[in-house]
């Protein structure tokens, strides 16, 4: 079978573009409506795209006055969105700088077996003081460290997950015997991170543990992402980069001793679509004017570690900046913004316009002809197995990239028709579901 597109729509309150919520159709109240999530979910199945995707932070965003601020936890919005879709795939991000794997492998457990094979965890480290010292911490761990508890945590949830073999349950009423004691392996884990001794209180489940995806784009995150995922959010601002970071995360998985068919990667595109060209960019100016330019301000000089009033708005970024060897958290969101001002020379003014509409990732407006030449194009050159939908305004345009994006897709024979036979989310993506390593001797994703 021809290979085919993975999309995953990106779902953020009122969208992506953070100028979103101020339109005179948009709900500012959406990011805890759940009947607003029930529709997008419903829209994004409609679609039949592979999953839909949660991010999530153990901190408030943002300041309340820029956009919708909060969010509803994203493990207990998914198990309601469980019940209301039936393929779609559910991704939520969760950290492991702040979380236990006991914890939290329960949770990730119990919604797969709500959902019957349809969770995926957005594996984060968490960059910022802001969430430390949420957690008791004056700063953020060293980004080499947070990384180093990351691997720990998902080797300790990998035994969790394997602490009961599949046919655990035997359910023997006339013997009175209900489960297997010998199938049953608790941890006992004594690492540098965590010390987790019993097996988890939770069945195996129906993908073995849910899709691990990952969002790194730093060299950390890369050997990360070779070691453990299975697909990759990035963000990419041009064909020859996002084709550079494909190259180089296959050959860091196979390096790993896995199958690089077995991590996909799925670059984000926030897509502003229209009738005509001149359609979209109005459409996507509208958005733009819209910016309160002082919110964006605040922020990029907070992720820059730049202080307070060092940016001009009508001038470009200042010639010294610090390096990404100085940068703790999120370094390659950092370097991506900062060579992005520098390549197409953008004022302060315009950089912050680019990244209102999606935070470093591609933007794009256009037809629905040339959204649809452009996936396919970076599908087709080796630059992505999919694509993270992150429409600029919800739910608007997911209906519009569902109703006259996907229909083109399908039309060239790049993506799915319908969803078929019932399948987990992993069985979508096209990946095997783990072996028990307890019964197999073998570490569960090697």
């Amino acid at each position: 079978m021809p290979r085919q597109l993975h999309l995953n729509a990106f779902l953020m309150n009122t969208g992506h573009h953070e100028a979103s919520w101020r339109l005179p159709e948009s709900d500012p109240f959406a990011h805890v409506d759940l009947d607003h999530y029930v529709r997008l979910a419903r829209i994004a199945e409609r679609g039949a795209f592979d999953s839909l995707f949660l991010a999530d932070g153990p901190q408030l965003w943002n300041t309340v006055a820029q956009r919708p601020a909060g969010a509803l936890e994203p493990l207990t919005l998914l198990t309601a969105l469980a019940t209301a879709t039936e393929h779609i795939g559910l991704i939520a991000t969760a950290s492991t700088s702040y979380n236990s794997p006991y914890n939290l492998a329960r949770k990730f457990a119990s919604l797969d077996i709500v959902s019957k094979g349809r969770a995926g965890w957005n594996i984060v480290t968490t960059a910022g003081a802001e969430a430390a010292r949420n957690f008791g911490l004056d700063a953020e761990p060293a980004h080499a460290e947070r990384y180093a508890r990351a691997a720990e945590f998902l080797d300790v949830a990998r035994l969790l997950w394997d602490s009961w073999e599949d046919d655990t349950v035997v359910a023997d009423k006339a013997a009175g015997v209900w489960g297997d004691d010998g199938k049953i392996h608790p941890p006992r884990h004594r690492g540098t991170y965590f010390r987790v001794e019993g097996a988890l209180n939770v069945p195996r489940t129906p993908q073995g543990y849910p899709l691990l995806v990952q969002a790194g784009s730093s060299e950390d995150g890369k050997r990360f992402a070779a070691r453990y995922a299975e697909a990759v959010f990035t963000a990419q601002q041009t064909l020859a980069d996002a084709r550079s970071f494909y190259a180089d995360l296959k050959a860091r998985t196979a390096a790993a001793g896995r199958d690089p068919d077995h991590v996909k990667v799925l670059p984000g595109i926030v897509p502003v679509v229209g009738s005509t060209e001149a359609e979209a960019r109005r459409l996507e100016q509208v958005l733009d004017e819209h910016i309160v330019p002082e919110h964006g301000l605040r922020r990029l000089e907070e992720l820059l570690r730049l202080d307070p009033g060092t940016l001009a708005l009508d001038a470009e970024l200042p010639g010294e900046l610090p390096s990404e060897d100085e940068i703790e958290g999120a370094k390659s969101r950092y370097t991506l913004i900062v060579e992005l001002a520098r390549r197409e020379r953008l004022t302060v003014r315009r950089l912050i316009a680019r990244l209102g509409g999606g935070r470093g990732h591609l933007t794009f407006a256009g037809t629905p002809e040339q959204v649809a030449d452009t996936i396919g194009r970076w599908f087709a050159e080796g630059a992505a197995d999919g694509f993270n939908i992150m429409p600029a305004v919800l739910p608007s345009g997911l209906e519009t990239f569902v109703d006259q994006v996907v229909p083109l897709l399908r039309a060239r024979g790049l993506f799915r028709a319908e969803y078929g036979p019932r399948q987990t989310l992993r069985e979508r993506y096209g990946l095997p579901r783990p072996a028990n390593q307890h019964v197999t001797g073998v570490p569960a994703l090697v």
